[in-house]
């Protein structure tokens, strides 16, 4: 069984970025920004509401503070540092979930700090330690950093695989700055060869083991509701 998840409530503001209502009626946890590269109080609250209406589960998806750079620019924090923003802003999160009833499912980083986390164990381990505060399992990429380390914590671990980014030959992740738009049955096909065969396609067409517990769609990629609409009705018997 598979999950589809998605990042969302990253408007601040009067400022809009993604079609949030237009997304949650097809996937079943959502990744809420907790206010560090995108959101503030009064979207976090929303977005929250809007997945109680929908019955999705709702996990927090911090940043560096980097609201400027959206969160994709490396910053170079102490580990100790790190570990109190993640804490700082999972319990903002937390507080909007507790309002409405409903519990943290996951952690999943944003941007830069998901991508150095996949890559460096003292940032991984530093995520975790906040993850343990909260007794919530982590999301990233199996094969990398993040499961060696999230992998070994009691919580769990959620491999996710992305229908609208791109992999590498050697099955990294390529984090783009600004998202392009992807063909939706396209997109939905490669989601389904991802949790029936363990495989993706690298952006130079070669096959690439995938482990894919979730499946994520971006709320900013361009024409983001229909994709993830053709992703759900394709993944349907495999929901969970």
């Amino acid at each position: 069984m598979v999950a589809i998840n998605c990042d969302m409530g990253e408007a601040y503001s009067i400022y809009r970025c993604g079609d949030d209502e237009g997304i949650m009626p097809y996937i079943t946890v959502a990744n809420v920004a907790c206010g560090f590269h995108a959101a503030d109080p009064v979207v976090m609250r929303k977005t929250v509401a809007l997945a109680k209406e929908h019955s999705v589960k709702v996990g927090a998806h911090p940043s560096f503070p980097d609201r400027d750079g959206f969160g994709r620019r490396e910053m170079k924090l102490d580990p100790e540092e790190l570990t109190a923003s993640v804490v700082y802003q999972v319990g903002a999160l937390n507080g909007f979930l507790q309002g409405e009833g409903m519990t943290l499912n996951h952690i999943k980083p944003h941007g830069a700090l998901y991508g150095l986390a996949s890559r460096d164990e003292s940032v991984a381990a530093a995520i975790a330690a906040a993850a343990d505060v909260f007794d919530v399992p982590l999301m990233g990429m199996a094969g990398t950093v993040h499961e060696k380390v999230w992998g070994r914590r009691p919580q769990g671990f959620i491999a996710e695989y992305y229908t609208d980014l791109d992999y590498r030959d050697d099955g990294s992740l390529i984090i783009t700055r600004e998202h392009i738009a992807y063909d939706p049955a396209l997109a939905a096909e490669r989601a389904v060869r991802a949790v029936t065969e363990g495989v993706a396609t690298s952006v130079n067409g070669k096959d690439i083991p995938m482990r894919a517990d979730c499946i994520c769609v971006h709320s900013d990629t361009p024409g983001a509701v229909d994709l993830a609409k053709s992703v759900y009705e394709a993944l349907k018997p495999y929901l969970s």
